[in-house]
């Protein structure tokens, strides 16, 4: 009992930091071999990086009380490195306001850049920060809300079963719902939020369940992607929808005059 308590404090913790911050199916059968759903998976999230594609992505958070949602949108060039993303907050307090406050984010040359067009303290400066460098700050999130961070962590989802034949969004899918172990949930994370990601799995005695989700078209495409957290009342859904594979998408140019800044300095719900 007091393991489980301890456990979901810790949990709390995670998700009332990002609340706080002012910073910018079924299951498969388990007698069913993962060997061909884990190969199925790898080529789908392959197939996809060599794409071009339009993202959507929620993340949802929730607990002791407080709840807020972050969506992601733009397209990206997969293969080249290029794209423009949104980010948005809702309201923490759940008023409904659909966008609190706003990230816009540009990749390219192996670059971030992003800044906050309406500020409260009127700094609508941008910034940048090298690709590789930037960190996660929360559970589930991907840094500086790169698709292909989470790409990376699909591709390594442990023990995939074939979880059933659904639609998204209208196209026929085969999903396949797996787990992540400790290295590949802890990818990149800032040290600090590492240490108590860590503290929770000596608790546990094991790895955090957090379970993976994909679903793969006939085309051999990856169309949406889900990791849950979900313990003693502490809830965290981060889905990530990809769609219209191969057609044009904005790829623009580094902004001008941008500010470079070291990765201890991005951070917060926005940034992820």
């Amino acid at each position: 009992m007091r393991r489980s308590a301890v456990l979901v404090g810790t949990a709390a913790i995670l998700l009332c930091s990002a609340c706080s911050s002012g910073s910018a199916g079924s299951s498969g059968s388990s007698g069913d071999s993962s060997a061909a759903p884990a190969a199925a998976v790898r080529a789908a999230v392959a197939a996809t990086e060599k794409s071009t594609v339009r993202i959507d992505q929620r993340v949802d958070m929730s607990g002791e009380g407080q709840s807020f949602t972050v969506s992601v949108r733009g397209g990206m060039d997969l293969a080249g490195g290029k794209g423009r993303l949104t980010a948005g907050l809702d309201d923490p307090q759940g008023g409904g306001g659909g966008g609190a406050a706003t990230l816009d984010e540009v990749f390219t040359d192996g670059t971030v850049y992003f800044r906050m067009p309406k500020a409260t303290d009127g700094d609508t400066a941008w910034r940048s920060i090298p690709r590789e460098k930037a960190e996660a700050h929360y559970l589930l999130r991907a840094p500086v809300n790169d698709p292909a961070h989470t790409l990376r962590q699909i591709a390594q989802m442990r023990s995939p079963v074939k979880a059933g034949e659904e639609k998204v969004n209208g196209t026929p899918t085969v999903h396949y719902r797996g787990r992540l172990d400790h290295q590949t949930l802890v990818l990149r994370m800032a040290a600090e939020r590492r240490t108590k990601v860590d503290s929770m799995r000596d608790i546990l005695n094991a790895d955090l369940p957090v379970t993976a989700d994909a679903w793969v078209d006939k085309a051999g495409h990856l169309v949406r992607s889900r990791l849950t957290f979900d313990v003693g009342g502490t809830k965290m859904v981060a889905t990530l929808d990809f769609a219209d594979f191969g057609k044009p998408v904005d790829t623009p140019a580094a902004p001008a005059d941008a500010q470079a800044v070291p990765e201890s300095d991005v951070g917060g719900p926005l940034t992820g």
